[in-house]
């Protein structure tokens, strides 16, 4: 029987614990090591990386949406061969001896993926971090049952990437390319220029093709109602049109990637016999198209 004379009661738990475990593999970036970089810093991602050495990424990252949202992955070199329970402990830096560890919450990492963590859970571990503590991941090592393996992130150099980490999740558009992909906008009768609510949504959109270079294709199909003749109605349709052609021209994005066509008051998709119906018929569908990531 083992006993603990010099050492107390905390050591000989931590000895015991790991006699029982075996061997354990500890990855945390060292003071001397210790790294935060935002990689991504614009209006629709935020991402904010730390090496950890010998192991992988530590990665956080949010993104354009009508919530916040906050997404962290722990990236491997070497993805888990089975899927795991992993344990998080938020650690106290070691010239904090007094301070205790608090376990966060169990997790679980899926056989060759990277460990992700979404929601409530992301945001208490950068909440652990700014405080100067060490969120640690505990689980066991896949290709033997006598090994545990322990990745802790450092807090050293940390509040600086953080501070502009959070800035950028303040300043993100508050939409998604999803919200903007499919849009529906209408005209006052017999005007070339959107209404004013709608001019309010292109403006979402012109804002989003600023902001990236992804937009591969601008689909513009433009109708009115049955109030003017065929061939006026068709005349204002592709006036409007290219109005809207040469908006998008003017945000930067090349011709080639702009397809416009005007069809009059054929396609209506309401009644023109009433007001209303009409006010839905006079309409312009932008769709876009995006290089997949």
């Amino acid at each position: 029987m083992k006993k603990c004379f010099f050492w107390g009661s905390i050591v000989c738990f931590f000895f015991f614990s790991l006699s029982s475990w075996g061997l354990e593999k500890h990855y945390v970036a060292k003071p001397m090591q210790s790294q935060w970089q935002m990689i991504a810093n614009t209006p629709l991602e935020c991402r904010m990386v730390h090496p950890i050495p010998n192991y992988g990424d530590a990665v956080f990252s949010s993104y354009a949406s009508k919530k916040i949202n906050l997404d962290f992955e722990l990236k491997m070199k070497r993805p888990m061969g089975q899927t795991r329970d992993v344990s998080l402990v938020s650690m106290p830096p070691s010239w904090r001896p007094g301070d205790r560890a608090d376990k966060l919450t169990t997790l679980r990492f899926f056989q060759q993926f990277d460990g992700y963590v979404g929601g409530q859970t992301a945001w208490n571990i950068l909440g652990e971090l700014e405080k100067g503590r060490y969120p640690t991941f505990s689980y066991q090592e896949w290709r033997s049952r006598n090994e545990r393996i322990e990745v802790a992130l450092s807090s050293v150099l940390f509040q600086q990437s953080y501070n502009v980490f959070s800035d950028c999740i303040a300043n993100l558009l508050s939409y998604s390319f999803e919200d903007i992909a499919f849009t529906i906008l209408h005209y006052d009768r017999s005007s070339v220029e959107l209404n004013k609510q709608s001019q309010k949504r292109l403006a979402k959109i012109a804002e989003y093709i600023k902001q990236t270079k992804d937009i591969d294709l601008v689909l513009v199909s433009t109708y009115t109602d049955n109030e003017d003749s065929k061939s006026a109605s068709q005349g204002l349709s592709e006036q409007r049109a290219k109005a809207l052609q040469r908006y998008f021209k003017s945000l930067g994005l090349p011709e080639d990637r702009i397809q416009v066509q005007g069809y009059g008051k054929r396609r209506p998709i309401d009644d023109n016999a009433s007001p209303i119906g009409k006010d839905r018929n006079r309409r312009v569908v932008i769709s876009l198209g995006r290089n997949p990531v």
